[in-house]
């Protein structure tokens, strides 16, 4: 049975988001999504994420905000910096810091807002570039403090938190909305065909390969 509360998640328009967002579909009686436009590098993925809204039928908020590039340097929010894997025990390029910090904390404020107290979100430690606030100790640190801070209790919510990327992928596929990835967007460069050689590419054509499941998004051969 569905839990009769409403869910906000969080939907950048990624793998991992429209999985969580099938997921909360499944669990909760009704659902919410909330989509930042942070000066992304790929900002395709604010419209594929609400191209799977719509497929989802599900409302969507767009939260438009512009710190980031003014407060960190990463190649996620300045085009001009190289997409790069983290090397020697160094944080990749695309890391933008506090990401993840701001992103739920805002969302649990437009939720104290809405009456909402389960967040959604599909940070990762399994399969993940490094990102120290992808972390579940992260997660459960902020869902205090945030839950401290508005005198609610919050519950945030990262079902992927344990899953290999393969495992993500066969999650999907059980929950029946496998071609809601058709429209996700993974590639750091932008392209939709994905270009198929960055970080984020190849992980996710990693995923798709050990679940022996053909990935719906088209990339470049």
């Amino acid at each position: 049975m569905k839990t009769p509360s409403t869910a906000l998640v969080l939907l950048s328009g990624g793998q991992d988001s429209t999985t969580c967002l099938a997921w909360a579909l499944e669990r909760f009686k009704k659902v919410k999504t909330l989509t930042f436009d942070y000066g992304q590098r790929h900002r395709v993925e604010v419209e594929q994420a609400g191209r799977i809204a719509k497929l989802a039928g599900v409302e969507q908020e767009l939260m438009k905000i512009d710190l980031f590039s003014e407060l960190s340097r990463s190649a996620l929010t300045h085009h001009q910096l190289e997409v790069k894997a983290g090397e020697d025990g160094q944080l990749p390029t695309t890391f933008v810091p506090g990401r993840n910090l701001i992103f739920l904390s805002l969302a649990a404020m437009k939720a104290y807002q809405l009456g909402i107290r389960d967040i959604v979100t599909g940070v990762c430690q399994t399969d993940y570039s490094g990102y120290p606030d992808c972390r579940e100790e992260f997660v459960r640190s902020l869902e205090q403090t945030t839950s401290l801070a508005m005198d609610t209790q919050f519950h945030f919510h990262a079902p992927l938190m344990r899953l290999s990327k393969a495992d993500t992928v066969k999650l999907m596929n059980e929950l029946g909305h496998l071609d809601w990835l058709k429209e996700s967007h993974t590639c750091y460069e932008g392209r939709r065909p994905a270009c198929s050689k960055c970080p984020a590419c190849i992980l996710r054509l990693k995923g798709f390969k050990e679940a022996g499941i053909i990935d719906p998004l088209e990339v470049e051969s």
